[in-house]
């Protein structure tokens, strides 16, 4: 078989062709500059847990070294800590848009809700507390899990560990200097043709691309991006200085020194390594130009705002103009060619993150045509059609959510229009986007999924949704250590987990052979695709002798209360696409 094409060496293509090549499958980047990035601090990414862990997994690095977790996200309005999310100053507006009588709660799942007076409240998702006063009080529950902090990190650093990690890859070439401008496919592979002084043609099982806003491989399939032009526009400056906030993200959605009106100041301070933080303000709409006079005068009020003195000492060190358009390509395939990341979607309003979704764009697309490569003429094509199904369903309900909050955070507006019977704040609204929750920023679920299991009698729930990723427990793998389970994602084998509660305390040999193991272990020998065994001492919401059946990209398929090699069998044909049993070979 051809290797699979990749058009574009950001992030994402850099982490297509990492995550193939965990699969044993060949690929060729094609890189259209000179195989290196230009050092950019103004030009980051924040990645949520699972994207972060996809990163470290492919590159075999930790990441703590090369970005900062935060350890909080303060808001200058009021003092509330949600999760990673702290509100400190003057108790502004009530959250409900009323006269303050409401409360307001969110529980640490991630709910919402209303309560009188700033008294208790169970949120949706969890338990919570009400707002109480300005001094006063934390949301969710005292001492409760405080859940996994962002990643900030630049793009730069992000590319060059990804690059190093693709320069100890065998199965990965990239091509340089490599601009594509042509691409033609037939019913055996993709053709691609490119220019340059090294231009030339090759040869592929199938090409994606993921070169971006302009995508060249999108327009040559023909493939419409339709979307929002400059939703909104930020100015950006990196800057070495010491800050109050020692490893906290900030947002000042209305710094008293700025009074033109509700968006004129709303400022955005992150931290990244060696006491640099990248500073964002948001601007009023129009096409001002961004002067460096006026971008050093923001930066002197802002930080004399925070500090509440003089202007403190300050380096900076890149500056920049971000914009913000809202773009969901009509199609992510055509035939044997597909879009990912920028080249399929643009978003990133109300801290949204467009690179982590590319990145989750890889993790569902790899392991689908990995099994395609591997079996050439096993009629894979439903499974790949999935990719565009699920991927484009959560990218475009993430705009959705986002086009439909703008109006009410910009504009001030009250929020009862927006979630009828609950007050939910701007603030919160604004954190969800930023802390990778709620429709603006939480891994999407592909409940609709094509996919997805069918309902049999052992079926049971556990705290997971079918089509929602799994949760990172201890789980002892075949040769009898104890890793995390995400850490066994992406190999491109299915996992099927027993939850089996006193198994950690005894060698595996021992429990291997006894109760229903040897029943499990030939049910999973028998699946029609191949599949890792492991073993868990315990998951949320699983009761003892659950059976987890996982995908490779770790989203749950199903969950059975015992062993039932029938409905293992057939929810396995599921997650594949395929109704009738299929030979693997690699």
């Amino acid at each position: 078989m051809d290797p699979v094409i990749i058009v574009g060496a950001g992030p994402v293509g850099l982490t297509l062709a990492l995550a193939l090549a965990r699969q044993e499958v060949p690929s060729v980047v094609l890189d259209d500059g000179p195989g290196k990035d230009e050092p950019r601090l103004a030009r980051t990414a924040v990645l949520r847990e699972d994207t972060t862990a996809l990163v470290e997994r492919l590159t075999g690095a930790p990441l703590d070294g090369a970005g900062v977790h935060w350890t909080g996200w303060r808001s200058m309005r009021r003092r509330q800590v949600v999760r990673h999310l702290v509100f400190d100053g003057a108790a502004g507006e009530a959250l409900d848009g009323g006269d303050g009588s409401g409360g307001y709660g969110l529980g640490v799942g991630g709910g919402y809700g209303l309560g009188a007076g700033g008294g208790s409240v169970p949120g949706a998702g969890g338990a919570g507390t009400g707002r109480g006063s300005a001094a006063e009080g934390a949301v969710g529950p005292e001492g409760a899990d405080a859940g996994p902090a962002p990643l900030h990190i630049a793009q730069h650093v992000l590319t060059g560990l990804l690059r190093a990690a693709l320069a100890r890859e065998p199965l990965v070439k990239v091509a340089v200097e490599s601009r594509l401008d042509g691409v033609e496919q037939d019913s055996s592979g993709v053709t691609a043709h490119t220019r340059g002084p090294k231009g030339t043609w090759w040869r592929g099982s199938y090409l994606v691309g993921c070169d971006g806003p302009r995508s060249t491989v999108r327009k040559l399939q023909d493939i419409r991006f339709p979307g929002r032009t400059a939703v909104e526009r930020y100015a950006v400056a990196a800057l070495r200085t010491e800050l109050p906030w020692d490893g906290e993200a900030l947002l000042h959605r209305l710094p008293p020194w700025r009074t033109s009106g509700p968006s004129a100041g709303e400022v955005t301070a992150r931290p990244l390594p060696e006491g640099v933080w990248r500073l964002d303000w948001l601007l009023p709409p129009g096409k001002d130009l961004v002067t460096p006079e006026l971008l050093v005068g923001r930066v002197r009020e802002t930080l004399t705002g925070w500090t509440g003195n003089a202007t403190p000492a300050y380096e900076l060190l890149d500056t920049g103009v971000h914009t913000v358009h809202h773009r969901l390509a009509r199609r992510w395939r055509a035939g044997r060619v597909f879009l990912a990341g920028d080249s399929a979607h643009l978003l990133g309003a109300l801290g949204t993150q467009g690179l982590d979704e590319g990145l989750r764009d890889t993790d569902n697309l790899a392991w689908k045509l990995a099994a395609a490569w591997h079996q050439p003429q096993g009629g894979r094509d439903a499974l790949l059609d999935s990719y565009q199904e699920e991927r484009r369903a959560v990218v475009s309900a993430r705009l959705r959510a986002a086009d439909q909050m703008l109006p009410v955070v910009r504009g001030g507006r009250g929020l009862r229009s927006y979630v009828p019977g609950s007050a939910r704040g701007h603030d919160t609204l604004l954190a969800e986007g930023h802390l990778g929750q709620g429709p603006l920023g939480g891994p999407g679920t592909y409940a609709e999924s094509p996919l997805a299991a069918p309902e049999e009698e052992a079926t049971v729930p556990v705290a997971t949704p079918p089509g929602a990723p799994v949760a990172d427990v201890t789980v002892t793998a075949e040769d009898g250590t104890f890793v995390r389970l995400r850490d066994r994602l992406g190999r491109g084998a299915l996992l099927v987990v027993l939850v089996a509660p006193g198994t950690g305390v005894w060698a595996r040999r021992h429990w291997m052979s006894a109760g229903i193991m040897p029943r499990l272990a030939a049910a999973v020998t028998a699946l029609p695709h191949p599949a890792e065994l492991l073993v868990t001492e315990g998951y949320p919401g699983a009761a003892p002798h659950t059976v987890l059946l996982i995908r490779p990209d770790g989203h749950l398929v199903t969950a059975q209360a015992g062993v039932h090699p029938a409905a293992l069998y057939t929810a396995t044909a599921a997650a594949l696409a395929a109704r009738e049993p299929t030979a693997h070979t690699s």
